[in-house]
């Protein structure tokens, strides 16, 4: 208990990877094991919500699961693995939530794992927008919205709620649009995503960190 009275004192904002895709697009690849800069992008992922100042940083896992666990270094992240994920993103998300309830933090930053364009300086700017446990925060790049985004905890019941597919939270989002605080990202990120085979060849490029 005391632990978690310090990282809500110190980091009120989680941090939440999404990584359990099996990369269906990808012949099968799950998104987390995928190299970047020589290293799988989970870590790329979870390093990013850390450096951006969130804490604790969770991760949730699905395709590939044990091999992530071997083959990834992800000090001080808590892994758990959601036996769902196939159902797609929503199942992730929920998982995610629920696995913060109860460690104090007043928000969660939520980053999927194949997006490695956003880096620690965009969650740092999202991180920084907090301001309570209503907050409803989100990235914008040449103000169209994007990742990462912030859910204070008094939203995530809802945001679980509505969480379905591979929606994730786009239908709690669009719902409320008029309550979400945009932070410009653009200068410091990108926000494409690997999906298919076509789009592997960003992770053979430098880009924003």
């Amino acid at each position: 208990m005391t632990e978690n009275n310090a990282e809500e004192h110190t980091a009120p904002v989680a941090g939440l990877l999404l990584a359990a895709g099996g990369g269906r697009r990808l012949g099968g690849r799950p998104k987390a094991l995928l190299t970047h800069r020589g290293r799988p992008l989970v870590e790329h992922g979870a390093l990013a919500l850390r450096a951006g100042g969130c804490g604790p940083v969770h991760v949730v896992l699905g395709a590939a699961a044990d091999e992530v666990r071997e083959r990834a270094v992800l000090p001080g992240s808590v892994l758990l693995d959601n036996p769902d994920w196939a159902d797609g993103m929503g199942s992730s998300l929920r998982a995610g939530l629920a696995s913060l309830a109860g460690t104090g933090a007043r928000a969660a930053v939520v980053l999927l794992v194949d997006q490695p364009g956003i880096g620690a300086a965009a969650v740092a700017r999202v991180v920084a927008a907090y301001r309570s446990p209503d907050s409803l925060v989100s990235a914008a790049y040449a103000g169209r919205r994007g990742h990462p985004v912030l859910f204070g905890a008094n939203r995530w019941t809802a945001v679980a709620a509505d969480a379905r597919g591979d929606r994730g939270a786009r239908d709690y989002l669009r719902a409320r649009e008029s309550e979400i605080v945009l932070v410009e990202c653009g200068d410091v990120a990108e926000p494409f995503d690997i999906d298919t085979e076509e789009d592997l060849w960003h992770l053979d490029r430098d880009h924003h960190e």
